[in-house]
């Protein structure tokens, strides 16, 4: 159920509002009893004299609820507005901009269809009629220049300007030439160069190469000279060892004989044990006999000739020690030599291409 509230002012302003049952059906309970009491305040029979408080609470209830409904219909006409304000604002933006796409429009109409060149009568005012309109003259085959024109004479150098930018255009393609082969003789002399350097470097990286190879072959001979010396020392030290052994060995058999030899003993014979002949008796031996004598000396003998062995096996190592260190000290030689061969002929190929570089410059 909807109702049409009017309001004072224009129409634009009216607006159905929605009516609530239970608002309705409070105001019908409201009427009803405000029938009530007045059938009760003009009845003589039930009319009671003084304040009814009932009915005042009813009016003051009634004024609020009126009062709340006036409040919801300003709320409701103010957001109309509102809203009314806002429609406004939108169809005044939209003419504005239809208004501009149509100066526009047209704008774009006149550049296009309506300039000022395509008017009937622009020739009268073009500002360049001048500069479009032909020379009196052209040239010498002009048949516009006739004998009585006078806009031809002897003498005239017509194609003058013709031939100072020909002087002109031929003078700038010399000059870029020109420019060209200074550019061109500059970019062969840096490559040139470049290939110098690059030649330098690789000769000083051959002949640092061929340094460290010198120095490593050094330091390996270096390492094996000192390998053989301390090898040598060793075998030396322990060449001397044997020979303090064997001459302390010497000595003591040395005195052994001496002390218990025929010089100081009397009677080999005194020795003689009891309990056979292969047995002597120690405080009484003054020697040995000429069987044991002889055995001694066989054993001095086997031990001279050991002896002239071991000097003789000792020369040998040692003539084989000599012959192996004039080995290597020729090898060094040898070595020397070729690396002082290389370093000449290296020395001469660089020689030679600096040579043919300076010649090329």
């Amino acid at each position: 159920m909807r109702r049409r509230i009017p309001r004072s002012g224009d129409d634009m302003y009216r607006q159905e509002l929605p009516v609530d049952l239970d608002e309705a059906a409070v105001r019908e309970r409201r009427r009803a009893a405000e029938q009530q009491r007045q059938s009760r305040v003009f009845d003589p029979r039930v009319r009671t004299i003084g304040v009814d408080k009932t009915a005042l609470d009813a009016q003051v209830q009634d004024r609020d609820v009126r009062q709340e409904i006036e409040n919801k219909r300003d709320e409701a006409f103010d957001a109309q507005m509102v809203r009314n304000d806002k429609v406004l604002c939108l169809l005044d933006r939209r003419q504005k901009d239809d208004i501009r796409d149509l100066n526009k429009a047209i704008d774009q109409f006149r550049l296009q269809f309506q300039k000022r060149e395509d008017r009937r009568e622009y020739d009268l005012y073009d500002p360049l009629a001048l500069k479009k309109d032909l020379p009196p003259r052209l040239s010498d085959d002009d048949p516009r220049c006739s004998i009585s024109g006078l806009q031809r004479l002897m003498g005239e150098d017509l194609t003058q300007m013709n031939r100072k930018r020909e002087q002109q255009e031929q003078l700038r393609e010399w000059s870029l030439q020109q420019q060209h082969d200074w550019a061109k003789a500059l970019e062969e002399k840096q490559h040139a160069e470049s290939l110098y350097d690059k030649m330098r470097m690789e000769l000083d990286k051959k002949a640092m190469e061929l340094q460290k190879m010198e120095q490593q072959a050094r330091r390996e001979i270096c390492i094996a000279t000192k390998e053989f010396n301390k090898a040598q020392a060793e075998e030396s030290l322990e060449r001397k060892k044997l020979e303090k052994q064997q001459q302390d060995e010497d000595s003591s058999v040395e005195i052994a004989n001496t002390t218990e030899g025929d010089l100081l003993s009397e009677d080999p014979a005194q020795a003689t044990s009891a309990f056979g002949p292969h047995r002597v008796a120690p405080d009484r031996w003054k020697g040995m006999n000429p069987g044991q004598l002889k055995e001694v000396i066989d054993v001095q003998q086997q031990q001279i000739q050991e002896k002239m062995r071991l000097k003789e096996e000792e020369r040998q190592r040692q003539t084989e020690w000599d012959r192996k260190r004039v080995q290597e000290a020729r090898a060094m030689l040898l070595l020397e030599r070729q690396e002082k061969r290389q370093e000449r002929e290296l020395r001469k190929a660089q020689d030679h291409i600096n040579l043919q570089l300076a010649q090329a410059h």
